[in-house]
């Protein structure tokens, strides 16, 4: 009896297996057949192409029938002038191997048939890497950042590069693989525009003391140099030491430039925007290079894109700008995440829940000191059977065991209304009790969530296609009472981080107030 059983388990197990091999293999589309001509032609060996470790690689030879493809001196040398100028592009030549190529082709009628074919699998290895580099960048933000969490961008390079082999325009191929938006379009003008600045070996500004207008200050003399080498000072100076009325214009149109308060006066701010080279500011162009790389490629009909380091929210709809907001984001130490998303949930009069990091930073601390710190702030404590909590009852050694939420009003950290959207971070926009940090030209202050300046105003644009009115907001918020909108217009978020771009042919630089740019150049030329 148990040999049966054992017998009908193995059948069993068996037919199993069978089902399973049985499961269809989704079959990728095969590539179209390489279009030849008369060049001189070498077969490859396929040990060869695998000795590369690259499955696109391999896949393009196949549509070859494992063939050289590149005895066309009008191309070879058009993948060459492309490897070479990659710089212009923010990328590294040297990661494209173009020393060993340019040596090839120097050799290229001297060639035996081996060398041949190591030239050809060389050219379209580094070729279809610089198209991938320049689509989705050289780098994987999820490797580099916890808190960058941005869609996947796949790239079919084959299709791409062997279309426009077979068209005989490869030219296409750069453009296709680039970010159509215009941010990574000027950021592009504005490597050209600093390459045509000459070296710089102006010394470093070193006030102590804030500098204002009339001052006489030696250090002057170097800001008028910083300041006519990026042309905001035009025209010849004496260059005294004396803080005149037309360095006072030109220091505040550096301000504009720089995302600093033009205020004119040159204080810590300004003098370290001014002690950035050449150098320092090509590298930081060339991050955020890379940075638009690892974004979406196109943005959609209607969205809100928010620059962290500017402190902005835009709203783009039909590609017209319909609103611009100031912000305040997280600090350093709590940084506004990297996402893109979906608008879905307006609140008006919402309650706030006090997250883990700011209960255990902040509140504890605050309540171990005054039991009434919460009650004082309109926070009610829960247990976890949803029971309200007297604070002389609030248990300090377990205070994770408690849910504290803050009633809606005026008083709400959240402000008047919050704006959610899926994201893996718990973050959102809302209002803000504290509403006049707008007016700090540093606005790195929140705990990661984002608050926006005017946010009822901003309610009622989005609630618009709810129709619903400033009136009928306004008398939902006098009743104090939390309301949830699902958003009838579709909106997607961008919360994305640059530091750089040209508006008209002016750089624009803003600080890094999460110190990233430098790292991720010192990544990018590794």
């Amino acid at each position: 009896m148990n040999k049966l059983y054992f017998f009908i388990l193995l059948s069993i197990v068996i037919s199993c297996k069978k089902e399973e091999k049985a499961i269809p293999v989704k079959k990728t589309e095969p590539l179209p057949a390489i279009i030849q001509t008369d060049e001189r032609k070498i077969q490859l060996d396929t040990s060869l192409i695998g000795s590369f470790k690259s499955e696109n690689l391999q896949k393009f030879y196949i549509a070859s029938n494992n063939e050289t493809v590149w005895g066309n001196l009008k191309k070879r040398t058009f993948i060459i002038n492309e490897l070479k100028k990659s710089e212009t592009l923010g990328l590294n030549p040297d990661d494209y191997n173009i020393k060993k190529i340019k040596t090839f082709e120097s050799k290229i009628s001297k060639l035996d048939d081996a060398d041949l074919a190591l030239y050809d699998l060389l050219l379209t290895y580094n070729f279809q890497k610089y198209l991938t580099h320049l689509y989705k960048g050289k780098l994987n933000p999820k490797k580099l950042y916890n808190d960058w969490d941005l869609n996947e961008k796949p790239f079919d390079v084959n299709t791409i590069l062997i279309k426009a082999f077979n068209d005989n325009d490869l030219a296409l191929t750069i453009e296709q693989s680039q970010p159509k938006t215009d941010t990574y379009k000027r950021l592009l003008k504005a490597l050209a525009l600093l390459n045509d600045f000459p070296n710089d070996n102006i010394k470093t500004i070193d006030v102590i003391d804030k500098v204002v207008l009339h001052d006489t200050n030696s250090a002057m003399i170097t800001v008028k140099k910083r300041l006519l080498y990026w042309k905001d000072l035009t025209g010849r100076d004496s260059l005294t030491s004396i803080y005149d009325s037309k360095t006072f214009e030109a220091i505040k149109k550096f301000q504009i430039r720089h995302g600093l308060a033009a205020d004119g006066v040159i204080g810590r701010g300004t003098i370290n925007a001014l002690n950035f080279s050449k150098n320092r500011r090509k590298n930081q162009i060339i991050a955020n290079l890379e940075r638009w790389r690892w974004y979406a490629d196109t943005l959609a009909e209607n969205y809100f894109i928010i620059n962290i380091p500017d402190y902005s929210l835009n709203v783009v709809e039909n590609k017209d700008t319909t609103v611009v907001r100031k912000i305040v984001v997280g600090t350093i130490s709590r940084k506004t995440p990297i996402l893109t998303s979906t608008l879905k949930t307006v609140v008006l009069n919402p309650t706030w829940t006090v997250p883990p990091t700011i209960l255990k930073e902040d509140i504890v601390p605050a309540m171990k000191r005054n039991r009434n710190y919460l009650k004082n702030k309109n926070i009610t404590i829960y247990s976890k059977d949803n029971s309200v909590v007297e604070p002389n009852d609030w248990n300090e050694n377990s205070p994770g065991s408690y849910r504290y939420v803050q009633s809606p009003g005026s008083n709400n950290s959240l402000g008047l209304m919050k704006i959610l959207f899926p994201n893996n971070h718990s973050v959102y926009l809302h209002d803000t009790n504290h509403r006049s940090l707008f007016g700090r030209n540093n606005r790195s202050l929140s705990s990661g969530c984002i608050r926006v300046e005017n946010p009822l105003e901003l309610a009622q644009h989005i609630l618009d296609s709810n129709n619903w009115s400033k009136e009928k907001i306004d008398s939902v918020i006098v009743t104090k009472k939390t309301t949830n909108v699902k958003i009838a217009k579709k909106y997607t978020i961008y919360q994305w981080y640059w530091t750089a771009w040209s508006i008209n042919n002016s750089l624009q630089f803003r600080d890094d107030i999460y110190n990233l740019d430098a790292d991720l150049y010192a990544k990018l030329r590794n």
